[in-house]
């Protein structure tokens, strides 16, 4: 079992800054990809970003490419999402989640570990 919490969400003016934290526990993720999704009231949770742990690769949505950058601290066993430039529609709970296996997939049915969300809220 992975325990992943999240902290770091909040209230912040359009094209102001956040970063997400995701501490893992429970078990080494060296072996896993771990990721971000998102999900606005009224509507259905969507990919944001992901990294495998191991080679460090990452994948965006084209909505946040350029805006934001996921990354990851072995040390500490956490994943990072920095969000810049943020606009009212980045407005949503932020998820960390986390599956077995080196591969990036965007489908929120692939990943069995989730943590319990971030509120992010970009006021215009």
């Amino acid at each position: 079992q992975v325990q992943l919490t999240e902290s770091g969400g909040g209230l912040v003016q359009t094209g102001g800054s956040l970063r997400l934290s995701c501490a893992a526990s429970g078990r080494t993720v060296s072996r896993y990809t771990m990721g971000w999704f998102r999900q606005a009231p009224g509507k259905a949770r969507e990919f944001v970003a992901a990294i495998i742990w191991s080679g460090g690769n990452t994948d965006y949505a084209d909505s946040v490419k350029g805006r934001f950058t996921i990354s990851r601290d072995g040390a500490n066993n956490t994943v990072y999402l920095q969000m810049n430039s943020l606009k009212p529609e980045d407005t949503a709970v932020y998820y960390c989640t986390a599956r077995s296996g080196v591969a990036i997939i965007i489908k929120p049915t692939a990943y069995a570990y989730w943590g319990q969300g971030t509120q992010v809220t970009v006021s215009s």
